[in-house]
């Protein structure tokens, strides 16, 4: 049935296409009402609580006493403060640069590069961290830099003839670097090698033909082609690390000394070992604040308004 609509340049419009129009949207919204529920219950009503509790003195009477600002105050005072933050910086750029895009980019080139057998296995191998219980894996770097004569690197130093370190107490920021990268870089890898196999393949025929060298064809090809997924990979492992503390838990919880004692870790010890749940959720706000600026910042610097807007030809 044909209507007349008086706003708008079209004129007639059909009702049954409008019917249908808002049938459709409703379907969708029915479709996705299970998944907004477990969004809402699970994630937006939890941060709307944790932002609240930031401002009150709450320990373990749970006692919601409204204090205003005063834990964001105490922050200011807080001697671990500055610790904490310094070493949430160190570690969260070196796993990020050296492991989580860094190696994770590198090992695609590589596996991409080569026989897609070796490649298969090889970035398989690469996976078997991410299959291994948290609590094993985390034994296992326990056990390489074991500081007695059982360790495995103090194996490998008396085959040397060096004396055994106490590595624990000697570098324990890089060993969570290493444990968090290693099983990191599978993520990254796995997204990297599916866009640079989805790349056309006569782009790098063409450069070959032209006498371009392996490195010429990663740095005007590859990269720029697989800018979208640098993107990606970087800002969400920013996010990741900077939220995640499992592995140092494990390893030094924090120590020695506060030397491992990372933003995300100083927040749990606080809420569930000290009974500061304010003061937690107040650490926990600003953490948020802190990833919610990195993420603008990356989508600034990687050019994202002009990425999205580009238009882009899709070759079968």
């Amino acid at each position: 049935m044909l209507v007349w609509s008086p706003a708008g340049r079209r004129g007639f419009i059909l009702r049954g296409d409008k019917m249908k129009f808002f049938s459709g949207k409703l379907k969708s919204w029915l479709f996705l009402s299970p998944m907004l529920i477990l969004v809402t219950i699970f994630f937006a009503i939890p941060v709307v609580l944790t932002v609240i509790l930031a401002f009150t003195d709450m320990d373990y009477r749970f006692i919601w006493n409204f204090v205003g600002l005063m834990n964001f105050r105490d922050m200011s005072t807080d001697f671990l403060i500055p610790k904490v933050l310094l070493n949430t910086l160190i570690y969260t750029f070196s796993t990020l640069t050296l492991f989580n895009v860094g190696m994770a980019l590198l090992i695609s080139l590589l596996t991409t590069s080569i026989s897609d057998r070796i490649g298969v296995i090889f970035r398989s191998l690469w996976m078997l961290p991410r299959l291994t219980p948290s609590v094993v894996y985390g034994l296992l770097w326990l056990w390489i830099f074991d500081p007695t004569k059982y360790g495995l690197m103090n194996n490998l130093f008396a085959l040397l003839g060096l004396p055994p370190q106490d590595w624990l107490h000697t570098h324990p920021m890089m060993i969570i670097v290493f444990a968090n990268g290693f099983i990191g870089a599978s993520m990254g890898m796995l997204i990297f090698t599916a866009a640079i196999k989805a790349i056309p393949e006569d782009y790098f025929r063409a450069a070959l033909i032209d006498g371009a060298s392996w490195f010429m064809i990663v740095r005007k090809i590859t990269l720029p082609l697989i800018k979208w997924q640098i993107l990606f990979v970087t800002a969400y492992q920013t996010l990741s690390l900077l939220a995640s503390f499992e592995y140092i838990l494990i390893i030094t919880d924090g120590g020695p000394v506060y030397r491992t004692e990372v933003w995300a870790l100083y927040t749990y010890h606080t809420a569930f070992s000290s009974f500061r749940f304010g003061y937690g959720a107040a650490l926990s706000t600003i953490l948020v604040g802190i990833g919610v600026l990195s993420a603008f910042i990356y989508l600034k610097l990687f050019g994202f308004q002009a990425l999205v807007q580009k238009p882009r030809i899709e070759v079968d």
